[in-house]
């Protein structure tokens, strides 16, 4: 069994190395799926691009994704619509359909291999049912073609779900070096193991990264959790992980991709991987740095999936994180009111494949002047956002006593041989107190999700800088 994500098992195209250049029109910060399309459709549109990665193509969100291109999602759409309007419902539909539109094509005509599948949120329980009932009520309501099943394919008890036709799955990494590929041969020029430290606003931005310093009329920060203070985006989000497991099974394909309504969550599908058929098994989330033992969450999948599929045979675990905003809508537009020429995107949910294309729409819309119709509703600092202020001052307040009593609890040490040297146990964001992750390997942050590896250097924003040594 490897703790790597499935996606990363194979190996991935060499990326031409190019020398940091001085000056571009538009640098894009971070190569996931939202950095890898906005590069692409920028320089599709003429504009000089450079891509900055702090560690590999796909190393992170994107990469561990189980990349479910669904606009189906879950109950996202019930908890989109107890904060906001039928017609922002909509919106949010509309951008991503078109994002799946967008993608599919892409995938087709860039012999990306897609795999279709009906999307389906089933309840296991009472609870779960009424919550996938609400979602078909809002799925319909938002225009899409969504039935009530009541048998399913699974091997334990349902109460039936939300099933909607004509959805699809594919290799998310896979699908963003080629849409890499597909912004160098447009002139777009890419740098692995960059990492941007600050960036400076006087006239053009001025990036100061590891490689030395950079020019760019427009900047574009695809990092999930912006790594620039600016806005407190930090204290309007929250960072979650959640869990993977495959394994090798003798099925066969199934017809759908399943999420369940009820909690904790379970998610489902298949993959094929080396010849063998794998079965995909997701779930128990919780915010970064905020449990006991992540290995506990691995151990309640296996435990679960080993009493319906008792054949199974784990071949590859791993965890990811994403995130989720106050007001349960994506982002992506100016970083401030009135900073053009800062422009952010995240706050996905667990949707980017849809969601992180539709932002990346949204940001070319910003450089190129061609606003999309339905960006209002990702567009930062709008009305909408007032609907999660009461989320954000809750948000803070556990914050700040994950801060406070984070303290107070005696330092949980990894083993001796994990670690070279000794290092700060702060982080280097806003000094919050780490905790070591059992099952990654790491340290975590509960205040805002920035990670940390066994010798100090950055896995995952907000932070910039590694652990000093203590």
């Amino acid at each position: 069994m490897t703790t790597q994500p499935l996606w990363h098992a194979g190996a991935t195209p060499a990326l031409p190395e190019h020398d940091l250049p001085r000056a571009v029109d538009v640098a894009v910060v971070g190569a996931g799926l939202t950095g890898a399309a906005a590069a692409a459709l920028l320089a599709r549109a003429g504009l000089a691009v450079a891509v900055l990665e702090a560690r590999s193509v796909a190393a992170a969100t994107t990469g561990a994704s189980t990349a479910k291109v669904s606009l189906l999602q879950g109950t996202r759409l019930s908890t989109i619509a107890r904060k906001h309007p039928p017609a922002v419902v909509r919106q949010y539909v509309e951008a991503n359909i078109q994002a799946q539109a967008w993608l599919e094509e892409f995938c087709l005509s860039h012999e990306v291999p897609i795999d279709r599948r009906a999307a389906v949120t089933f309840a296991a329980r009472a609870r779960g049912e009424q919550a996938a009932r609400d979602e078909l009520g809002h799925a319909r309501r938002a225009g899409l073609a969504a039935r009530w099943v009541e048998d399913l394919e699974l091997p334990f008890p349902t109460r039936g779900g939300v099933w909607l036709d004509d959805q699809w799955q594919t290799d998310p990494v896979q699908l963003v070096h080629a849409l890499i590929q597909d912004a160098i041969e447009s002139g777009a020029t890419v740098h692995e193991g960059v990492r941007v430290l600050q960036v400076r606003d006087a006239g053009p931005a001025r990036l100061e990264t590891e490689a030395g310093e950079l020019l760019a009329h427009r900047v574009v920060i695809a990092t999930g959790m912006p790594v620039l203070d600016r806005g407190g985006y930090f204290a309007r989000m929250e960072a979650r992980r959640s869990y993977a497991l495959a394994f090798q099974t003798a099925l066969q394909p199934w017809q759908a991709m399943y999420l369940s309504a009820d909690q904790p969550a379970r998610s489902l599908r298949d993959a094929t991987h080396d010849g063998q058929h794998l079965l995909l098994v997701g779930g128990e989330g919780h915010p970064t740095g905020r449990t006991r033992s992540e290995l506990s969450h691995l151990d309640r999948l296996r435990t679960w999936t080993r009493r319906w599929w008792p054949d199974a045979e784990e071949t590859h675990a791993w965890s990811a994180q994403d995130h989720t905003t106050a007001h349960q809508l994506p982002f992506a537009g100016p970083l401030l009111p009135g900073a053009d020429h800062l422009l952010v995107a995240g706050g996905y949910a667990k949707w980017g494949m849809t969601n992180g294309v539709a932002a990346a729409l949204a940001l070319c819309g910003e450089v190129t002047g061609s606003r999309v119709e339905w960006g209002d509703v990702y567009r930062p600092w709008g009305r909408q956002e007032l609907a999660g202020a009461s989320q954000v001052v809750r948000a803070n307040a556990r914050v700040g006593l994950e801060l406070a009593s984070g303290w107070l609890r005696p330092v949980v040490r990894p083993p001796s041989d994990e670690s070279t040297g000794e290092l700060s146990r702060v982080c280097t964001h806003l000094g919050g107190p780490l905790r070591w992750n059992d099952a990654e390997r790491s340290w975590d942050c509960p205040l805002h999700g920035s990670r940390f590896d066994v010798d100090g250097a950055v896995l995952e924003g907000p932070a910039t800088c590694a652990l000093a040594p203590r």
